[in-house]
């Protein structure tokens, strides 16, 4: 007999399973429709940082409702399970089509990759970065739709962007970004960067960096440089590699600005793909892609028809065919537009032929006055890009450069640098309430570091934090020294224990378990209780006194013995009275 929950979901099969939970297809009774049902595992139902995440997973996406994104439909808990209802997806993930087919065609490439990003794209406008994108949380219908689904570490942006010491290290090592292979500041670019790992193993089959163990991989996403598309299979249009390697840039400055402009290179690319076909994609090196113009002669000159293909023949003095259409003419527009896009293109590279070829300098980890002083002997140019958060670089000084160290240039080029603005400012955490044993990693974790401690006389808990400075909610430079008062606990209270019937032992574990001392303990009989229990405490259960304090009790030695008490009468032998001597005889 199937499983019932909540007695409307029936569960049929499972279909599939994550390293926290399982997906089973089920029926909707109440809207005889069929739904997908992921349910957590039995392992994780005591931990609770695993059913808030299964929690949150519920609440980033059903906030969202987009094309790309698998629905939400109900989340709940009937017993120890915990289950979400979601969207059926009559199809397979992704990672099984990479696996089976292997590199895909790059039309195809391009067309998912604008998918998935349109969902991350609504996902980041709705303040939710998903932090685990990856073939296998992207589910493929038959029609070809991509909806990208598991939410279950997606975090708010206005929330703990920080990789923190309550979450560990999280996605999947072979495609998480560099920031997060370091535990440091996840954004939305880190999505992209995630995207840009899928991007490149649909165009070739296998994933950038990989490796023995886990830390292998993400020591290569910090330092590692990637071997480009094109060097692992042919026919990779420089344009999309050039795409897919700005996505990967380590820097996070470096890569798209958002999903929405990944979505208008592609969508750029594909256009010029259309007008001018495949031989400029892939470049021009080895053809001849002159262009010839038809020569003038007398007679009837032959066009093409760019929709039916056959030939359609003007006469020699410039009449027009009467059966030109609007779509024609607007075809001739868009051509005469991406013409006039690649020459202006051409006029830009030709700008640029003049001068001397040479490698452009390294100048990370210049100031900037240092770039200028060696752009000059070099006959460069340096321009200031963005200040850049970077845990690497202090301060002040450039953190990378475009174009990059070693790149051919011309004498009399610009380079663009940015500079480091070391850890950035941020939000000081509240601290308030939190105990001083956990300050350091949770600092850490946000970006800062514990200052000077002191201590109050205070009725809280002892290690208690009662203030902070600087203040929770004050921007200030990530790396700053956070001064803490807490409680020395001197004034704590404590709740006196119900302590009258328990043995000696089991009141004093109850007072030293309340943090409150044994006192003075007395004994005396009694008929009521029970040798060597308590039959007196010195205060009533549920009274408020100083933690620390000691209580006196009274311990019964049992009930009081019973005595016999015999009455002995000694009867004397009957004597002849003597005459009371008052001198001497007669």
């Amino acid at each position: 007999m199937s499983k019932v929950l909540a007695n409307r979901y029936e569960l049929f099969e499972r279909v599939g399973e994550g390293g926290m939970s399982v997906v089973y297809k089920a029926k909707d009774r109440l809207l005889n429709r069929f739904v997908a049902i992921k349910i957590l595992k039995p392992e994780f139902i005591g931990d609770q940082k695993f059913i808030e995440s299964f929690r949150r997973e519920s609440q980033n996406a059903a906030s969202m409702s987009h094309p790309n994104i698998v629905n939400i439909y109900d989340v709940g808990r009937e017993g120890n399970i915990h289950y979400i209802v979601m969207e059926l997806i009559e199809g397979r993930a992704l990672s099984d089509y990479i696996r089976e087919q292997g590199p895909m065609a790059y039309p195809k490439v391009i067309a998912l990759s604008k998918q998935i990003a349109s969902a991350l794209a609504f996902a980041h406008k709705n303040h939710i970065i998903h932090r685990d994108v990856k073939p296998h949380n992207v589910m493929i219908t038959p029609n070809g739709t991509a909806k990208i689904t598991d939410f279950g570490i997606a975090k708010a942006v206005n929330a703990a962007t920080i990789v923190d010491n309550t979450d560990g290290i999280v996605g999947s090592v072979h495609y998480f970004s560099p920031e997060q292979a370091r535990g440091g500041y996840v954004d939305e670019k880190s999505d992209i960067y995630s995207l840009g790992i899928v991007m490149y193993e649909m165009l070739t089959g296998q994933v950038p960096f990989d490796g023995d163990n886990p830390v292998n991989i993400a020591l290569q996403h910090i330092n590692s440089e990637m071997t480009p598309p094109s060097e692992l299979v042919s026919g990779v249009p420089p344009a999309l590699e050039h795409i897919i390697l700005k996505c990967c840039d380590k820097y996070p400055v470096n890569r798209f600005a958002s999903a929405d402009d990944l979505i208008e290179a592609l969508n750029n690319l594909e256009f010029v793909g259309s007008v001018v076909g495949d031989s400029v994609l892939m470049g021009t090196a080895g053809k001849d892609t002159t262009k010839i113009r038809p020569p003038k002669t007398k007679g009837p000159v032959a066009v093409t028809d760019y929709d039916s293909g056959e030939e359609e023949y003007e006469e020699r003095d410039g009449r027009k065919k009467k059966e030109k259409t609007k779509k024609n003419n607007k075809r001739v527009i868009i051509i005469a537009a991406a013409a006039a896009a690649v020459i202006l293109g051409l006029i830009a590279v030709f700008a640029l032929t003049g001068g001397e070829e040479i490698e452009a300098p390294d100048f990370k980890g210049m100031t900037m006055q240092q770039a200028q002083t060696l752009a000059e002997e070099m006959d460069l140019k340096v321009k200031e890009g963005e200040e850049v958060i970077s845990d690497e670089v202090d301060k002040g000084l450039i953190v990378s450069q475009d174009p990059e160290a070693g790149q051919t240039i011309k004498t009399g080029s610009t380079v663009t640098v940015n500079i480091s603005k070391g850890l950035g400012d941020g939000s000081v955490p509240d601290l308030t309430g939190k105990m001083k044993d956990d300050l350091s990693e949770y600092l850490e974790a946000a970006g800062f570091k514990l200052g000077a401690v002191t201590t109050k006389a205070s009725d809280e808990p002892e290690g208690t934090v009662l203030s902070q400075n600087p203040k929770a909610g004050s921007e200030v430079e990530k790396g700053t020294a956070i001064d803490v008062v807490v409680s020395d606990g001197s004034k704590a209270k404590a709740t006196v224990p119900y302590l009258v019937g328990k043995s000696l032992g089991a009141a004093q574990g109850a007072l030293s378990e309340a943090g409150l001392k044994t006192g003075n303990v007395s004994y005396d009989y009694s008929s009521s209780y029970a040798e060597g229990e308590v039959m007196w405490q010195q205060y009533d259960a549920g009274a408020s006194i100083d933690k620390g304090s000691s209580v006196k009790l009274r311990v019964s030695k049992g009930p009081e013995p019973t005595t016999t008490t015999t009455t002995t009468t000694t009867t004397a032998a009957p004597t002849e009275t003597e005459p009371e001597l008052d001198g001497p005889a007669d």
